[in-house]
């Protein structure tokens, strides 16, 4: 294929103006709905992976969108009443079609480079943490868009009907819709009781990916080879029917789909954590004294140290050999409904929690450690929970620091103030009593606290004898 028939392609296709709506409709997206993609530190902008999985979630309606242009742009023949003229000319179908979709992955491919280019610009001009572990999930992303305007392209020649396209995009909507939920999801129940959904091999079947919630998670190399498996296939079939001049050709040309399909799954994970799995080079621990953050938020490192010290120097004072000795980024990953477990001698910390999140200055920032320290939190992996355990974490920072005020990230001014009303009088009852029992009731509050079994609250107002 030359540059002038691509050049000629471009001109007389849809081509331009598929890749045209994917960016556009993408950009506006991203840019007017305030979503989860714009907060914390897995926002889209913020970190590679997090910039290849986000714009990867956009698939779950620019997939049916490209589908449906893809059979768009299969009808031109017919449209113009060409099919029998140009089946008479000396030139291969396959040439035709080879320009057709040659020029047509061109710009959808182009589109979807640029929609990640304008995130890339973001991430290096703030602190990404520089790899090369997102480029494959990017370039499935892509691949899945080709695919699947290919796949349209030979649904429009076999079905030249005004209804195969918006017929086409709605089938592929509800397909990816149901492997994203009913289809792809198996309910299940975590080690700790909780009801739960994980993702299964289907859902590894739809261009889009579940919702990024850690900056640490990537999509495993089986889950890439298998999805590359299952568009190569779908691709095959939608060049195929592109050519296919027979019914039985066509027929014959839904092989490569099915077969890749049946392959895909015999080589997609079928265990979750093997489909959605910790980049390790990204986990990997960097540390400045007693203060570690992962590879991935090395950045933030230097403004973590001195509140990290400072929170360290103040649960020693109150606690003495008891306290904690080091802060350490969590960068353990559980699934949904996973009840965490704490570390009595390591400050376990996330930048994505409320308490550390909405700290804006080193005295707040240090606050917050203090309050994982004493309180880490049992709220079950994806749940958040408000009530005796925020009570109890209160009080107890209040009383390591001589000051009880509400903790950054408590939530709106009602939650504040009933975290507050709640926690004062047993904060003042505390800190009245002879040292001995202060920190009697402390231990007993953080053995709750880090067992997550018991009430942290009621060991901390003396239980029953109270």
């Amino acid at each position: 294929m030359t540059i002038r028939v691509l050049r000629t392609e471009l001109r007389r296709s849809v081509a331009p103006w598929a890749g045209a709506v994917v960016l556009t409709s993408a950009l506006a997206f991203l840019y007017l709905v305030d979503g989860a993609w714009w907060r914390g530190s897995a926002a889209w902008t913020a970190q590679w992976t997090s910039l290849a999985l986000w714009t990867r979630g956009l698939l779950f309606y620019l997939w049916p969108l490209t589908v449906g242009l893809g059979a768009l742009q299969g009808l031109r023949d017919h449209r113009c009443r060409m099919t029998e003229l140009l089946t008479s000319t000396p030139r291969p179908a396959r040439h035709r079609a080879a320009a057709l979709t040659g020029a047509t992955a061109l710009t959808l491919a182009a589109a979807f480079a640029l929609l990640v280019l304008v995130g890339a610009v973001q991430v290096i001009a703030g602190s990404g943490y520089p790899h090369l572990g997102w480029l494959p999930v990017s370039l499935v992303g892509a691949l899945f868009l080709v695919a699947g305007a290919v796949l349209g392209m030979g649904a429009g020649r076999a079905l030249p009907s005004a209804l195969t396209p918006p017929a086409l995009a709605m089938g592929a909507f509800v397909f990816t819709a149901l492997l994203q939920s009913t289809l792809g999801r198996t309910e299940t129940t975590t080690a700790d009781g909780y009801p739960a959904t994980e993702p299964n091999r289907l859902s590894l079947l739809s261009p889009a990916v579940q919702e990024v919630r850690d900056v640490l998670v990537t999509l495993s190399v089986p889950v890439h080879v298998g999805q590359t498996v299952w568009l190569l296939g779908m691709a095959a079939t939608g060049f195929a029917l592109l050519v296919a001049a027979t019914p039985r050709a066509r027929l014959t040309a839904l092989v490569p789909v099915v077969a890749g399909a049946a392959l895909a799954l015999l080589v997609l994970p079928s265990d979750p954590r093997r489909m959605y799995v910790v980049d390790e080079a990204a986990a990997e621990l960097v540390c400045d004294g007693p203060v570690c953050v992962s590879r991935a938020h090395q950045a933030r490192l230097a403004g973590l140290v001195g509140p990290g010290e400072e929170a360290l120097r103040l649960l020693r004072g109150a606690l003495g050999d008891r306290a904690p000795v080091s802060v350490r980024e969590d960068t353990a990953v559980l699934p949904d409904g996973t009840v965490p477990r704490w570390s009595r001698t390591t400050v376990l910390f996330d930048f994505d929690d409320d308490v550390v999140a909405a700290a804006s200055t080193d005295r707040e920032l240090t606050r917050a450690l203090v309050a994982k320290g004493m309180v880490p939190g049992c709220a079950p992996a994806g749940w958040s929970r408000f009530g005796r355990e925020t009570f109890a974490r209160t009080a107890a920072v209040g009383w390591v620091l001589g000051d009880l005020r509400a903790l950054p990230g408590s939530g709106p001014a009602s939650m504040r103030h009933e975290a507050d009303a709640e926690a004062r009088p047993v904060w003042k009852e505390l800190t009245a009593l002879p040292r001995a029992e202060q920190l009697s009731r402390i231990e007993a509050m953080r053995a709750a606290a880090f067992s997550c079994e018991g009430d942290a609250f009621d060991a901390l107002t003396g239980g029953a004898d109270r």
